[in-house]
């Protein structure tokens, strides 16, 4: 549910600002109102009451772009930096400030020189192990009998996919054609490639390549005289050199952020504090010795504030709680709290917009109606223990992630709600509880009593599509949108009336009825087109399709049941006891993926779509208040 807010105002003298700020922030219960502070900025007479940063706003702008740029190179040092676990520091960062303006670019400009001779040394880790492998399968063509004597090896990377046709042309016009280049696909969209050719040629295709910008592996001049062999053992060990240099890298940073990670770290939380002070006094109001602070609260915390101040400060600051404005409401932040059984369902509300303030909160609603609906889809006792279990399993699994806990709450309600309805339509896992143990349906048969099973899902749309237009209705009139709000509750009464209409028709109600209600009808439709609009009839025909909608609770159910029917069908036909077992065991476990995901969707799409679009108003504004 939306909780009630208060508007506050807190007075008290100038030199407790800064004290009456830092409780605030530590109790996290008020977000200041910065539409006040324009409002007394703007209207102020003679400019008694003005903005608190209004005398210093120059030195305040400066010194909050400098922390944020100070902030953001602290944070690009800890990118640089491996997580290690460090020390809490307890410095004070005011002191040191000068100096960690100095030191943070020092340690900066180390870390990503550091980091980027680490890359490099990687990157040439992964072309030794490449190259290496590379020689390692040539090395049996070198020693075969028809292999030229004075065969040569250049390495290199091909940055561009497309100029590998180009470099084998030029290469074979240096060479007479007498060469191999192998490729294989690198990292960021390289190649690594090879080229065998004669020695004589070598230099001048090396020289070819430089003019080309083609880059070979940089390797000492001692390499070139290495055998195949040698050159794949140097390979190794130039890469196993290369990883202890990293470990070396990576140690020196650790070093590093071991020693100044704490100081940076809390220097760090007091520029995010600083900042957040910052903000929070630019929307207070101050005369010449007192300030103003107005904002939101929960209603339930006033009081609380209140004590806590009288404590801290006695009588010299004051909280005081503002009457309401109509326009006041529509400033007023969102807060949704729910009960507990209802709190597991916000994971749906959360796919919505924030709910305006004279709204509803969708959560309840979900709450109630989606394990109904869901259970009316599944409605198989069978199934329904089966998602019992499941459901309890989850919730003491992962009980500590919140989202999959949720969800497992949302799961055991509908899973209930299953099992009711399984009992009401008589199915366990289809019809073998009619086998097994004489279960009967108290309520319909759904595999056969098809137009009672729609009847009735249809009257679930007519009592969730009613609700829907009550409540809009309400929410109109808190609006002061009369006409809009006279307009929905005179869609209510028209479907009400057509449906007693209906009713008539079938004998469900005396057929000397149907007369007077029409003629309802006829009087309430000219006032529908005046409260409505022009297109009112259009919006009365929407909610009569919206009701239809809900047929899909009665079509969905039934290909549940006709599935587990037709397992249960299986089991005895195929003529081998495991065999039947087995294929009904897999058409129930089908049956049970598809019986929790269809209804989800559907349920949901219901309270989305049909439900929520009468009623819930978007455009609220979240609750955000003070903290450090």
């Amino acid at each position: 549910m939306i909780t009630r807010m208060s508007k506050v105002e807190i007075v008290g003298p100038k030199d407790l600002l800064r004290d009456v700020v830092a409780l605030l922030q530590q109790l996290k219960v008020i977000q200041i109102d910065p539409e006040e502070s324009e409002l007394a900025g703007e209207d102020a007479v003679e400019e008694k009451v003005r903005p608190f940063l209004h005398d210093e706003r120059e030195r305040s702008l400066f010194e909050r772009l400098f922390l944020e740029d100070l902030r953001r190179r602290i944070d690009d040092l800890f990118a640089s930096l491996p997580n290690v676990p460090v020390r809490t520091s307890y410095i004070e960062p005011q002191v040191i400030l000068d100096t960690i303006l100095v030191t943070v670019d020092k340690h900066l400009r180390t870390a990503r020189t550091l980091t980027e001779r680490k890359r490099s040394m990687e990157s040439e880790i992964e072309e030794c192990v490449r190259f290496a492998s590379f020689l390692g399968t040539l090395d049996s063509l070198f020693k075969q009998p028809h292999t030229p004597p004075n065969l040569d090896v250049i390495m290199l990377t091909i940055k561009d996919q497309t100029a590998v046709e180009h470099i084998r042309s030029t290469i074979a016009k240096l060479t007479d054609g007498k060469f191999k280049l192998f490729t294989v696909p690198a990292g960021r969209g390289t190649l690594a490639g090879m080229i065998t050719l004669e020695k004589d040629a070598s230099v001048a295709v090396s020289a070819a390549l430089t003019r080309e910008h083609v880059p070979e592996l940089a390797l000492p001049p001692s390499f070139e005289a290495l055998p195949l062999s040698g050159k794949i053992t140097y390979l190794e060990r130039h890469g196993l050199e290369l990883s202890r240099q990293i470990e070396a890298v990576d140690r020196e940073l650790g070093d590093l952020g071991r020693r100044w990670g704490p100081i940076y770290r809390r220097v760090r939380e007091w520029i995010d504090e600083r900042i957040t002070l910052l903000t929070a006094t630019a929307s207070i109001l101050q005369t010449r010795m007192c300030f103003f602070i107005r904002g939101w609260m929960i209603s339930d915390d006033v009081a609380r504030l209140r004590a806590q101040l009288d404590v801290s400060f006695g009588m010299q600051v004051v909280l005081e709680e503002k009457h309401m404005r109509e326009k006041d409401l529509e400033h007023a932040p969102v807060v949704l709290l729910n009960r507990p059984y209802f709190r597991p369902f916000e994971i749906f509300g959360r796919l919505l917009p924030v709910p305006a303030y004279l709204s509803f909160d969708p959560t309840p609603f979900i709450g109630i109606f989606f394990p109904v609906f869901f259970g009316m889809i599944l409605g198989d006792a069978g199934y329904g223990v089966l998602l019992v279990i499941l459901a309890l399993y989850l919730r003491r699994r992962y009980a500590k992630k919140r989202e999959v806990a949720d969800a497992s709450q949302v799961l055991l309600a509908s899973s209930l709600y299953t099992i009711i309805f399984g009992v009401l339509y008589g199915e366990f896992f289809g019809d073998l509880g009619t086998t097994l143990f004489g279960m009967e349906p108290l309520l319909i048969e759904r595999r056969t009593s098809v137009i009672p099973m729609m009847v009735f899902a249809l009257s679930a749309g007519v009592v969730h599509i009613v609700l829907g237009l009550l409540l809009g209705a309400i929410t109109a009139f808190r609006r002061k949108v009369r006409r809009e709000g006279f307009a929905k509750l005179l869609n209510i009464l028209i479907i009400l009336c057509m449906i007693a209409v209906f009713a008539t028709f079938f004998g469900y109600l005396p057929g000397l009825l149907s007369r007077p209600i029409i003629m309802v009808i006829l009087i309430a439709t000219p006032f529908l087109l005046f409260s409505g609009g022009l297109l009112a009839p259009l919006e009365l025909l929407k909610n009569i399709g919206n009701i239809i909608s809900y047929v899909r609770i009665m079509a969905i159910g039934l290909t549940s049941v006709l599935l587990a029917f037709v397992a249960n069908q299986m089991a005895g036909a195929t003529g081998d006891i495991v065999l039947g077992v087995m294929a009904a065991v897999l058409l129930h476990l089908l049956n049970i993926v598809l019986g929790v995901f269809s209804p989800t969707i559907h349920a949901l799409r219901l309270h989305y779509v049909e439900f929520f679009s009468k009623f819930i108003e978007s455009g609220g504004k979240k609750f955000d208040p003070m903290h450090k």
